[in-house]
């Protein structure tokens, strides 16, 4: 799932992703999830982390929304500092603006 710059709003293209994720969740009750915000290297390191963080918690927000139980769901920011690929073009900077899903081991 990926935003526009400095946003956290998840874009109509990523609905269905969200929508694919609580089918998920919602088939595999035990399973619990990391959002994990990323941005590129862009703009403020600080403002990085706190747009990275929002981008996951909208992520949750939307999921809560959908009925999963906020429980099984956590969220992190981690601004730039694990770029899917060099920020050295738009097309780069845009695939580094995503929010990832990390299955959380319980036991």
């Amino acid at each position: 799932m990926n935003f526009d710059t400095d946003k956290a709003a998840i874009r109509p293209d990523g609905k269905p992703a969200v929508d694919e994720i609580a089918a998920l969740l919602k088939k595999e009750t035990a399973l619990h999830l990391s959002v994990e915000g990323h941005t590129d290297n862009v703009g403020d390191k600080a403002r990085n982390k706190t747009l990275s963080r929002e981008r996951a918690q909208a992520v949750v927000q939307a999921l809560v929304s959908d009925g999963i139980d906020g429980t099984r769901l956590s969220s992190a920011g981690h601004g730039s500092d694990k770029p899917l690929t060099d920020n050295n073009s738009d097309e780069s900077r845009a695939k580094n603006r995503r929010v990832e899903l990390v299955k959380v081991a319980r036991g």
